[in-house]
């Protein structure tokens, strides 16, 4: 179930595997954000709240910063820890 759980993630959120992986990141980015207001509103349409739906934009604005934020550190880090094995380099 756990596994069933994380490829539904993944399949939705993770940029690199979902639908949305052949477009470029900013473009990527700019479409995650139009979905997460179209489910924002979807939620306060049910809710029956205008309100609701001001506060579900702003937290979904704000999830999706962080996990495009985290990716983006992520992928840099990957990318760059080859280089720096055996250079003597080490993390501040």
């Amino acid at each position: 179930m756990i596994r069933s759980l994380a490829a539904t993630w993944r399949l939705v959120m993770d940029s690199a595997s979902n639908p949305l992986m052949r477009i470029p990141k900013m473009q990527r980015f700019q479409m995650m954000q139009v979905l997460a207001w179209m489910w924002s509103l979807v939620f306060a349409a049910w809710v029956g709240s205008a309100l609701v739906f001001g506060v579900s934009v702003v937290g979904h604005a704000i999830l999706l910063i962080g996990i495009f934020f985290t990716a983006g550190v992520f992928r840099h880090a990957r990318r760059n820890t080859p280089a720096a094995v055996g250079t003597g380099w080490k993390p501040v």
